[in-house]
Parts: structure tokens; sequence; C-alpha cells
């Protein structure tokens, strides 16, 4: 939510002047410096992390659009509509904060309880404060009481929303919510807004101003590198053959490991902190039991690192596991580079395939450094480092608004946007959002098709390099004037 329409500061790592001529460019294209703000400074430095959660059907999707004053996240009368976690950027009384909207818990759709404690946990992993939203209407379920002890044992920051109370009538029914022990129930209509300020509010006094973690060696201490891959490819004999030690359990049984281990570890004269993973095995929704649990615990690993190795096996050929789960560290928008394990076994049939195997199944993620290692003997572990540096340059790099849109202008004139309908989009000009990874704004005169955009990505890489960083582009179209958001 936006309470006032001024422009964003300027964001973290840009001069003000060169913010102020993007503001001036911006203005003059019709764009508004108060949509500008939030596209700015979305990437541009830590901000905290609100989650919402709650049962199926209670109204989270409703109320994350309600803090974000805009229908982003899909609503329809019908539990179990949202599945996924999806995070927006919001602003409330002048703090800028990210959002999670998550996917109804469900106590027994498993039959297990680990199934529901890694829902919660990976939910909450990374947020500085939750949202827990009830329906106010119903009253306080078995499954709303199991949520409460769940996020108890997270230990973080709560507040409890009731929803659905429309009016006057329904405050009675917000204050049986004490039950729950989780302090005051803030009676909240988010499908009409009312009293969504006032939880807003109570948000902001339970979150920190930032994360109490930041990124990079220089604040939040060793750079944080998370070793993820399939089941058996190796991942805790290279950390134990980086820490020198038989760190963690290694056995020829897959699965061994369970839960992320962190280990402090000297290399290249600098210390890492690598974290061995579980191995996934297939997608995480066909997942039961102990897997299902490991999976997302693996994957809230990734998103807490600043860059992931991930290991393959060359001695089998790479399947649809491995790439799912490089697209998982690109999704996350980490730093990543691609270790190809048991080098040593390789002979020249293997090698000749393999290479095709690359060519065919990883073409999207070229940019990525490549390692050949053996973590059983030590071979070439020492490359890791120049490969790992690489990769989180490329990650921070930060290109300023001139050269960007010198290159886009070259872009732009050598291959223009097809003609479609009769109209032909054009860039207008582009800015650099953030970085880690870096993220990219394009303002245009119309839609810019999925096909053009990864085209400005490849020659973003051709004339920046971006070795090893996933990068995003985004593009803002503007609005015809006389439909100007208010």
């Amino acid at each position: 939510m936006h309470e006032e329409n001024t422009p964003a500061p300027a964001p973290p790592g840009i001069g003000e002047e060169e913010y102020a001529e993007f503001l001036r460019l911006a203005e003059e294209e019709g764009f508004g410096a108060d949509e500008l703000g939030g596209e700015m400074a979305a990437g541009g430095g830590p901000q905290p992390v609100l989650a919402v959660v709650g049962r199926p059907n209670v109204g989270k999707s409703t109320l994350v659009n309600r803090i974000l004053g805009r229908r982003e996240a899909v609503v329809e009368d019908r539990p179990g509509v949202t599945r996924d976690r999806v995070t927006y950027h919001a602003e409330w009384a002048g703090r800028r904060f990210k959002v999670v909207d998550t996917g109804g818990w469900e106590q027994d759709v498993l039959g297990i309880d680990a199934a529901v404690a890694a829902q919660a946990e990976f939910a909450v992993a990374a947020a500085d404060a939750v949202i827990l939203v009830v329906d106010a209407t119903v009253g306080a379920t078995d499954t709303d009481e199991a949520v409460v002890r769940l996020l108890r044992r997270a230990g973080k920051p709560v507040v409890l929303c009731a929803n659905k109370v429309d009016g006057p009538s329904g405050e009675a029914d917000a204050t049986a919510l004490w039950s729950l022990g989780l302090g005051e129930p803030h009676p909240v209509s988010a499908l009409h807004g009312r009293g969504t300020g006032d939880l807003l509010d109570a948000v902001l006094d339970a979150m920190p101003e930032a994360p109490p973690e930041t990124f990079g060696g220089t604040v939040g201490g060793p750079r944080r590198i998370a070793l993820v891959g399939r089941p058996n490819v190796g991942k805790s004999s290279l950390l134990n053959k980086l820490a020198g030690e038989e760190r963690v359990v290694v056995d020829e049984m897959a699965g061994t490991t369970r839960d992320p281990v962190d280990e402090l570890i000297e290399l290249g004269d600098r210390t890492w902190r690598f974290v061995d993973t579980a191995g996934i095995r297939r997608r995480v929704h066909l997942q039961e039991g102990a897997d299902y649990y490991a999976s997302l615990r693996t994957a809230a690993a990734v998103e807490k690192a600043e860059a992931a190795v991930v290991l393959i096996d060359v001695s089998e050929p790479i399947s649809v596991q491995d790439t799912r789960i490089i697209s998982m560290a690109v999704d996350a928008g980490r730093a990543l580079v691609l270790a190809y394990n048991k080098w040593d076994t390789l002979d020249e049939e293997r090698r000749f395939y393999l290479e095709r195997e690359i060519e065919r199944d990883l073409v999207q993620v070229r940019w990525a450094p490549r390692v050949n290692i053996s973590a059983q003997t030590g071979r070439h572990l020492e490359k890791l480092v120049p490969a790992l540096d690489t990769a989180l340059e490329s990650w921070e790099t930060r290109i300023p608004t001139g050269k960007l849109n010198a290159f886009l202008g070259e872009l732009v004139a050598a291959h223009p946007h097809p003609v479609r309908g009769g109209k032909q989009p054009r860039i207008l000009f582009g800015t650099q959002a953030g970085t880690r990874p870096p993220r990219f704004v394009l303002f245009a005169s119309g839609f810019l098709e999925a096909g053009y955009r990864r085209f400005i990505e490849r020659r973003l890489r051709e004339r920046f390099g971006f070795e090893g960083s996933p990068i995003q582009v985004s593009v803002r179209v503007r609005e015809k004037r006389g439909n100007r958001r208010s």
C-alpha cells in the first residue's frame, strides 16, 4: 500500500543525480514517480519478510491483495487455489517489506505430522514475522491450533488476523480467538479493507527494520554456499573432503543426509560456509514422510544461501531431476556453479555422450561456470574457489543506468521488436533495480513478447557477462494518460 505519491529515495548503489535523471526521463514518458519508486527500490537492499499463513480458504490471498493495494494473488472461493509460496513487494507507512503468500495448511492430508511440520518450517524459514489468518466466523479449529504450536516452535513474531469480520456484529467472534494464546486478535475484513490498517501497524511493530542476516562477506560473515543435487551424487563426500574430516555420514545407500549440515571451511585463503543438503529425489508434492520433509528443508537452505553448487554424477545420464534441481537454484535467484562429480571414472565413450547431454539438456544455463571434480580423490577441488568468485561477483554486479540505456538504444536500433497487430512496442529506457541477483526493469510503450525478453537477456550476458548469475528482466508498460492509476 502506498500512503503518499512521492518518489522513493535513490536505491542503494545508485547516485542521486543518476536517479533524478532517471525519474525525469520516466516522467517525460508518462510513468508516475509513485509507480517507479516501488520498482526501483524493490531489489535495492535487504527488506524484512512477512509470511501470511493459515489453513485453506481463510482469506490469505485476499489479505495479501489488500496489503499490496492491487489484485496480484489469485483468489477464488474454494480452498487450495494457492499452492506455491509467492513473494510480493509491499509498502506501508513509508516502510518497504516483502509479503509471502502461502498455500493453506491441512493437518492430515498426508496422514503424518512430519508433512505439516515441514510446511510450517518451510513457510516461515525466511520470514521475520508472520501473520496467522483465522476465519473469525468459524472460530479456532484443531488445524488452527496445530499451526499455532508450529509457529511457536519457529520462534518468529506472530500477528493474529481474525478475518471475515465485516461489521461490529462480528467483533465478538474475533474476541473468542484470544484462546489461541497469540495475544490480541485483530478484527479484519480482507475483502472490504476493514481493520487492515491497524493490522499492518501491528505488523510493522513486530518486524525488524532490516533482516537480522544480510548477504555478503563484509556484513554477514563467510559466503554461504549450498551443495545440492540428487541423492548419492557425492555432496557429503565433497563436504568431507573440503573439511578434511568425516564431518557428515557417507554411505552407498542414497538419502543418508536428511537435514542441512553447515560447516565453516578454509578454502583459497578464505573462510566459507558450506551447507550439505538432502538429495532431492523427485517433485516435492509427490513425496511423503521424511523425504518430503528433507526436500523442503533443502529448498529452504538454497534460499538462505548466496550460491548453489549443483553436483551432477557424470557416471549416469543427466536426468530430469538434475535439470529440476538446477531450475530450483535459478528460480531462487542464487549464483550457480555446476560441479561434474566422479570425473575420474569417465571413459572416452561416456565423455562423448556426456558432452552431448550437457549441450541438449543444460542449454538454459550455459552461463554457469563448470568445474570437473572428484569429491572422492579431491581432484580439481581448488577450481571451486575461482568459479564461486566469478559467480558471486556477477551476482552482485550493477550496470550504471547511462551505460545500460546506451546498450538498449543500440540493441533496439539493430533489432527492433516485431510488429504485432499493426503496432511495434518500443523500449523507452531501463534501469537496474537491484542486485543479488541482477534485476532489470524495462519501461516500454507496449507489451514485449517472452521471446524478445529472452533475446534481451542473451544480449545483456554477451555485453556485460553475468557468468554464474541468473538475471531477471521485467517490463513496465506505459499506461495511457487517461487510464493512469490514482
